[in-house]
């Protein structure tokens, strides 16, 4: 018998066993891949929000709860306009809210119409709206498809009902899936007058984008620029916060699965002490019985892996597709979603099987005979 069919034969035999060991690696990877799923996609859709216009880079205010929240002065963008090397700096207004079961997460934008073509706003259908208007504004074509609305409809959101006098197009979903108000009546509206959520900068021909980005940083202490996700930390703390708790619960899954698989381990090992006795006594050498017993844990891990990724698909989908998170979550599979399956089973794997597979690879042939 070979060495893995003796593994697979070794695994078959406890059939109960081997299912809690399984069953534990894959709790332990359902929450690892769930919470990096929802983890991604918030994380994209932050970012998208930011790279909505056309723009180098975008100005936020540091260390906000969430980057809606953010509070610049437009007499601030005025002077960002001035710094030497930004060609065009847009102020924009920004907030959510619940349009209908479908729509928990309705996103307005309030930008100037001078402002909506260097911002990347096509107008697909219709016309924009006029500067002073109250009550007209522009649906991006995704919204429109998804409400059934048209030019000359009418749409309510936040209890102000609109005319809509055009639909657009941005290229960026998050970004079409909204509406589009005159921002001083937006400002009007949201009792912000003066004040704007994000600074869209597109730079001068042949400006230098780093020396430009620290100037600002530095003159507006307040303020950070964003480009990267990894700038986006910098303004949102809510993003931050996530970033720790999916570090903490993989952590924290790794280390309460590997001491279950041990748990497990441990049993089968106190359970096969004569086995192990009887392979020591016909010449198997130590290695090779410690590569054994961590195969066979590797082999509990890699099955539980693939439970535990096709479970956490399943739950993510459910988490998309609720009433609290419909329309803010949107999944994305990437290979690194699988690769934290892996190596999640393989740390819980690897620490459960250790102390037993070295226990049973040191064990006296002499001893293990004799033990009852």
């Amino acid at each position: 018998m070979t060495l893995l069919s003796l593994v697979i034969h070794n695994v078959s035999v406890k059939k109960v066993r081997s299912a809690l060991t399984v069953l534990a690696v894959a709790v332990g990877v359902l929450a690892v891949v769930t919470l990096g799923l929802i983890n991604h996609s918030i994380r994209s859709s932050a970012l998208a929000l930011l790279q909505t216009g056309r723009a180098d880079f975008t100005i936020s205010q540091t260390g906000v709860s969430d980057i809606v929240n953010s509070n610049i002065q437009q007499s601030d963008v005025a002077k960002i306009q001035a710094t030497p090397g930004v060609g065009r700096a847009i102020g924009v207004l920004l907030g959510s809210t619940k349009l209908n079961q479908d729509n928990p997460l309705f996103l307005e934008i309030g930008i100037d119409p001078a402002d909506l073509q260097p911002f990347g706003v096509t107008i697909t259908e219709g016309r924009a709206y006029r500067r002073n208007a109250t009550h007209e504004a522009l649906l991006g074509y995704r919204a429109a498809d998804n409400l059934h609305k048209t030019v000359g409809d009418s749409l309510t959101v936040d209890g102000v009902t609109y005319r809509i006098v055009g639909l657009y197009s941005v290229g960026q979903a998050l970004g079409e899936n909204a509406i589009m108000i005159p921002l001083q009546a937006f400002q009007a509206h949201q009792r912000q007058d003066g004040e704007v959520t994000l600074v869209f900068v597109q730079l001068d021909q042949g400006a230098n984008l780093k020396a430009v980005r620290e100037r600002i940083d530095a003159n507006f202490p307040g303020l950070t620029t964003i480009r990267t996700a990894a700038d986006f930390g910098r303004a949102d703390r809510s993003l931050q916060l996530i970033n720790a708790a999916d570090r903490g619960s993989r952590l924290l899954a790794i280390v309460v699965g590997g001491l279950i698989v041990m748990s497990m381990m441990t049993m089968a090992f106190i359970e096969r002490i004569r086995e192990f006795g009887v392979l020591a006594a016909v010449g198997w050498p130590r290695r090779r019985i410690l590569v054994m017993v961590l195969c066979e844990a590797g082999l509990l891990g890699f099955i539980g892996a693939g439970v535990g990724a096709g479970l956490s698909v399943l739950a993510a989908r459910l988490l998309e597709n609720s009433s609290a998170l419909h329309g803010i979550v949107h999944l994305d599979y990437t290979a690194q979603t699988f690769w934290r399956a892996i190596y999640t089973a393989a740390g819980m794997t690897i620490i459960g099987a250790l102390y037993p597979a070295m226990r049973a690879a040191f064990l006296a042939p002499l001893d293990a005979l004799r033990h009852e």
